[in-house]
């Protein structure tokens, strides 16, 4: 004869395994922390990567921009912040290994105010050296000043004395889109701008610093005698 377990035993059951497939999933997030070398604080990853021109999409005017990215740990989530509207952007970028450079089953699903400024996107990239490669679409030309820069900032989830704790590293610039014409970069990126030269004065040559060459005042000169 078959016994059927209270509901309440049953929903105590099922509970359980949810917990356990939690911890068990933070313990092999913690154990690919490990197994990637990184020391110290899980919100000291190194990030790096780039932008290019993405692939057009049929029927859409939109200028498409490639993003590339890859971490020394695994992450949970990003965030892609730009100083140009957003018109649009990838729902599922690609993970690929930078061993093999294959995809793996690794995946990210990303959204946004549109338009807006961010992209911001969660899931998973279990190890470290995966590249994560999407796409998002802007309304002006792609190399035009001001230029496209984007920063990037990653999540992880890690156990703190068996505690799921979320760490954040970043920002990491990505730079101004690649294969531009060198004429067309000015002022450098958004974490290291470039400070503009002076303007030299016509005449002589020299850097101006501006009219009043008499001789300076004294602080603190004598009062006016009434």
């Amino acid at each position: 004869m078959h016994t059927h377990r209270p509901v309440h035993q049953r929903a105590f059951l099922w509970l359980g395994a949810v917990v356990g497939s939690i911890v068990l999933s933070m313990a092999i997030v913690a154990s690919a922390h490990a197994e990637a070398g990184i020391e110290g604080s899980p919100n000291n990853l190194t990030c790096s990567g780039h932008i290019s021109a993405g692939t057009p999409e049929l029927g859409s005017e939109e200028v498409q921009v490639r993003y590339t990215f890859y971490c020394n740990g695994p992450i949970s989530g990003y965030e892609l912040q730009s100083n140009v509207p957003l018109t649009g952007f990838e729902a599922a970028p690609l993970v690929t290994s930078n061993a093999t450079n294959q995809p793996l089953s690794d995946t990210f699903s990303c959204g946004g105010e549109l338009p807006g400024w961010a992209d911001n996107c969660e899931g998973s990239a279990k190890a470290g050296w995966e590249t994560i490669t999407g796409q998002f679409s802007i309304g002006k030309a792609l190399c035009a000043a001001p230029h496209l820069d984007p920063l990037l900032s990653v999540t992880d989830i890690y156990l703190e004395k068996a505690v799921p704790t979320q760490a954040i590293s970043g920002p990491f610039d990505l730079g101004r889109p690649l294969h531009c014409p060198a004429s067309s970069y000015v002022g450098g990126t958004r974490l290291e701008p470039e400070v503009p030269l002076q303007s030299k004065d016509k005449k002589t040559g020299k850097h101006g610093k501006g009219k009043g060459k008499g001789k300076k005042a004294k602080i603190g000169g004598k009062a006016r005698k009434k």
